[in-house]
């Protein structure tokens, strides 16, 4: 069975929320947030010590990409450090605006959506083979993406073109494309601009830019796992049905919005079915190709949740969907506070228990309160979460990037690094490119690593 490579990209929302006083802009914050990173690391945008990548975006959003992972516990683990590193930074951050006068409340949020209805990003990272072809791979994944909101959407309180009330998925409503080269000006579901990250003539990275941002580890553990399991089928030149989907963005909008009664969305080919069904349809072909091709223990895992989940949707119960899916653990949260407080859908204290939920704070947070209580699923201990915020996979290319800069950081080396090239400044024919995103061999960076070695003595 070939190895899947995969990463996350998340975009912190950044406030200052004073009880009073004055409030602090969010790009002055995000300086203040960034000043011990940009004091070690001499830029706002790094490479960590866990081989992960952390920078200031554009709109003064903090984005953490996890190092890159094969197998999704793993990245949900590499994700969480992620979380804890800028909370971190936040509660660094806190401090230093106490010390000048300010109230010391720094929120970071892990969601898509900010008051203003400025949309920012989750990005999901694919390694998939150059061969196959962009037609093929959208004209099963689009409609999966189109239907994933149902199992992997983080849910929320939104007023939108279909009106105020409660949607699947927040992002829904910011994607303007189903497949596009570009991020933000038609902002699609796939992107399809071409940066590998690796070896060009064997890969090319899949760049799914649609979902939202997800609290509970069970829904990324679904959103990744799904999509996986979908690509594997696509790639290994399954026979599939054709469920083509007749307009993808509209239908995307109406699956979000269809909690309760969902519409039959209708496809290419003039039949229609409903997001459930089009789910059940991508399930049952990826359990039958397992079945037959073989799978891994994560990817029985990841099918018997997915069966749970759409079956509890099915029959209208909730043996797993409110203790794993973001949505239904939202929204049962809502529900019940709407009721003991009489308060009518839009009401702007449900708009904030909404965004209290995606509070990254432990403790503080919503989504981290009812994990403590056992109310959200985990699938990765804690030790291990903490272990991953100095710690880079073992199993992939990031094992190297992370040793590597763990060393030139403890000799006080200065180097130049992205996701291939690792390079000692001083040193310039000490260049290494790593395309093999599943090289972890310490001899593919000996070279680097010897140069460290003697820099580091000589200084």
């Amino acid at each position: 069975m070939q190895r899947r490579i995969f990463g996350l990209e998340t975009e912190f929302g950044l406030a200052h929320m004073p009880s009073r006083g004055p409030r602090m802009l969010p790009e002055e914050l995000a300086r203040v947030l960034f000043r011990p990173v940009i004091a070690w690391g001499r830029s706002s945008n790094v490479f960590l010590d866990n081989a992960a990548r952390l920078y200031l975006d554009v709109g003064s959003h903090p984005e953490y990409a996890t190092a890159e992972c094969d197998s999704v516990r793993q990245l949900i683990a590499q994700d969480r450090a992620g979380e804890r590193i800028v909370h971190r930074l936040a509660q660094d951050a806190a401090a230093a605006l106490e010390a000048d006068g300010y109230e010391p409340r720094v929120y970071l949020f892990k969601n898509n959506v900010d008051s203003a209805g400025n949309s920012y990003g989750s990005h999901e990272n694919y390694l998939i083979k150059r061969s196959l072809e962009m037609t093929r791979l959208s004209s099963w994944l689009v409609p999966f993406l189109v239907t994933r909101p149902l199992i992997a959407g983080s849910g929320g309180v939104t007023a939108g073109e279909h009106g105020s009330g409660f949607v699947l998925s927040p992002r829904a409503e910011h994607l303007w494309e189903p497949v596009s080269g570009s991020t933000t000006r038609s902002r699609p579901m796939i992107n399809t601009r071409d940066e590998p990250h690796a070896d060009a003539s064997l890969y090319r990275r899949l760049h799914v830019i649609s979902g939202d941002s997800s609290m509970a580890q069970g829904t990324t553990f679904l959103k990744i796992g799904t999509a996986s399991l979908v690509l594997r089928l696509i790639e290994a030149g399954e026979r599939l049905p054709d469920v083509s989907v007749a307009n993808p963005l509209r239908s995307l909008r109406d699956v979000s919005v269809a909690v309760d009664s969902p519409a039959p969305l209708g496809l290419a080919d003039g039949r229609t079915a409903t997001a459930l069904e089009l789910q059940r349809t991508f399930y049952a072909h990826a359990a039958a190709f397992c079945e037959r091709e073989g799978a891994t223990d994560e990817e029985r895992d990841v099918l018997t949740l997915w069966d749970a989940v759409l079956t509890d949707l099915e029959e209208g119960t909730d043996t797993v969907l409110s203790t794993h899916v973001d949505w239904a653990a939202k929204r049962s949260l809502l529900t019940a506070y709407a009721a003991k407080n009489a308060l009518e859908p839009g009401d702007a204290r449900l708009r904030q228990l909404d965004l209290a939920y995606h509070d990254i704070a432990p403790g503080r947070g919503l989504a981290s309160i009812l994990e403590a209580s056992g109310r959200l699923a985990t699938f990765v201990p804690e030790a291990e979460i903490e272990a991953a915020v100095e710690q880079p996979p073992s199993t992939t290319r990031a094992a190297l990037r992370g040793a590597f800069l763990k060393a030139a950081r403890a000799g006080e080396v200065l180097t130049t690094v992205d996701w291939v090239n690792l390079r000692v400044n001083a040193d310039p024919h000490s260049q290494v490119a790593l395309k093999d995103p599943f090289e972890t061999a310490p001899a593919a960076v000996a070279p680097l690593m010897e140069s460290v070695s003697r820099l580091s003595t000589a200084s």
